[in-house]
């Protein structure tokens, strides 16, 4: 099964006892997928659902939340490619019954507004999770972080990012073909949307992943962060060594101040030190910043040495004195 199939199979076996909750899930779900088919003055409510398990799920919270025994059936469906089966309130009166208690019409309209605006964030969740079990899905974290909501309208895509903003979770709507479709990006956001729908176990196996590429990635940064700093190093001491070699075989090194010569002499004998290391081995030991300084020293008595001699000149000596 794809990650996906694994949070809703998670999410169905959510039920809740309170009746808001059941509710306002209800609403969460038909707004997103359901439909109201009306002949002349009566009404029937359909559901399109995914699978079995998830119309046993929402057939006994209907059950639960308006006292049906004999009016709700489950057929067969042959309409969106991923909904296989639909559940129909056959009765005219119980349809009315449900659109009234759900407020689902406003003006023949569905009522968006009211479900921006809930005050219970039990019913919240419930909605939310709802409306994924009806048109979300989420990627596989191992490929990528990206879930997403695809509603019928561009009010519901509202009223989702206004839902999802009251928990501090920024989605995004983009217009793909003629969808509309809400979404997140940021693994963090991810995890928490998976948390209010209350998708636990998902949302450990989904922060496992992400730990996992967090910590590769912080140690790919650090290897790319050690390499260019050892590529720094051995340029520096690459540098250094061309100065004394030259100052050895021109002037000879005994032409250089006593603490000069005893770096140099340790440069040569140690040309894949650090400076902080050069420092340590010193006689008593001298630090990093003293031991660049001496080596700029050997570096500028060499460049003058060089223009004495009419030969090239090192302009940036500091390029070589970083490590």
């Amino acid at each position: 099964m794809s990650f996906s199939t694994d949070v809703k199979q998670e999410l169905v076996k959510d039920l809740s006892n309170d009746i808001n909750c059941i509710t306002s899930e209800l609403a969460g779900f038909f707004i997103s997928i359901g439909n109201i088919a009306q002949n002349d003055v009566f009404f029937t409510v359909e559901l399109p659902i995914e699978n079995e398990d998830l119309a046993k799920k929402y057939f006994t919270m209907i059950q639960k939340a308006f006292n049906i025994n004999s009016e709700v059936i489950l057929e067969n469906f042959i309409g969106r490619k991923k909904y296989n089966h639909v559940l129909k309130i056959t009765s005219p009166i119980t349809s009315i019954s449900i659109i009234n208690q759900l407020k689902l019409l406003q003006d023949v309209q569905i009522n968006y507004e009211l479900y921006s605006n809930f005050d219970s964030i039990c019913c919240r969740r419930a909605f939310l999770r709802g409306a994924f079990l009806a048109v979300g899905s989420v990627n596989d974290p191992h490929k990528g972080y990206h879930l997403e909501f695809i509603p019928p309208t561009v009010e519901q895509a509202k009223t989702l990012q206004a839902i999802m903003k009251k928990f501090d979770i920024d989605s995004k709507i983009i217009k793909r073909k003629n969808h509309n479709v809400v979404y997140l990006k940021e693994g963090s956001q991810i995890v928490d949307l998976l948390n209010i729908m209350g998708a636990h176990v998902a949302l450990m196996n989904f922060e496992n992943v992400r730990i996992v590429k967090e910590v590769r990635n912080n140690v790919n940064r650090l290897v790319n962060c050690e390499t260019a700093n050892l590529k720094k190093t051995i340029s520096a001491s690459v540098r250094q060594i061309q100065d004394i070699e030259y100052l050895k075989n021109t002037i000879g090194l005994d032409s250089l101040a006593p603490q000069l010569e005893i770096v140099a002499n340790y440069r040569i004998a140690y040309p894949s030190a650090t400076l902080k290391e050069l420092g340590e081995m010193m006689t008593p030991p001298i630090g990093k910043s003293g031991i660049n300084h001496r080596l700029k020293k050997i570096s500028s008595f060499a460049n003058q040495t060089r223009k004495l001699k009419g030969e090239v000149n090192y302009d940036n000596e500091n390029d070589y004195f970083t490590t």
